[in-house]
C-alpha cells in the first residue's frame, strides 16, 4: 500500500471535503439522525475547509495519489479525523492519528483531547483514549476523550 502522510494545502480543500460528506453521510449516518448528519456537513464545505486549514493543523492521508483521509490537531484536541468509507478499517486512521501524536509532542503537548462521535469511539479507545465525559448538542451526542501522550 503507498500510504503517505502530509500537510494539507488549500489545493487539498474538495477532495477533503469529499471524504468527510463520504465518511460522515455512511459511517455516522447509522448512529445520528438526519438532522445531525446535515448540520455536521455545513461545516465541510469545500471553502469552510480552506478556512480550517489557517486555523488547524491538517494532515492527510494519501493512497496512491489520492486523499483518502484527513485529520487535525488544533491546540491540544484532535479534529476532523474521517477516512473515506471503502478504506476504513485498513489502518489509515491509526497512521493519521499517529502522526497528529507525533505534530502535538513536538508543540510539547502532554495530553490530547479527542471531541468523538459514538461512531467512532471504540476506534480512539484502541488507540488508548478514554472517555472524560459526555456532551449533547441537540441531538448530536460527542464523547470528550483523552490520552496523554509519551514523549518520543
Amino acid at each position: 500500500m503507498g500510504l503517505t502522510i502530509r500537510q494539507a494545502c488549500s489545493d487539498d480543500a474538495k477532495a477533503i471535503s469529499r471524504v468527510i460528506v463520504e465518511a460522515v453521510r455512511e459511517s455516522n449516518g447509522q448512529d445520528y439522525p438526519a438532522s445531525v448528519i446535515e448540520s455536521v456537513l455545513a461545516h465541510f464545505t469545500p471553502g469552510r475547509v480552506i478556512e480550517l486549514l489557517e486555523q488547524r493543523l491538517v494532515f492527510v492521508a494519501m493512497l496512491d495519489g489520492e486523499i483518502v483521509g484527513t485529520g487535525a490537531l488544533d491546540g491540544n484536541a484532535v479534529r476532523s479525523l474521517f477516512i473515506a468509507p471503502p478504506q476504513q478499517r485498513k489502518g489509515i486512521g491509526q497512521a493519521l492519528m499517529s502522526r497528529i501524536e507525533k505534530a502535538a509532542l513536538e508543540r510539547s503537548i502532554e495530553t490530547l483531547l479527542v471531541p468523538s462521535s459514538i461512531t467512532a469511539e471504540s476506534f480512539y479507545a484502541r488507540l488508548g483514549y478514554r472517555v472524560l465525559r459526555e456532551q449533547l448538542h441537540g441531538e448530536e451526542r460527542t464523547l470528550i476523550m483523552t490520552k496523554p501522550l509519551t514523549p518520543l
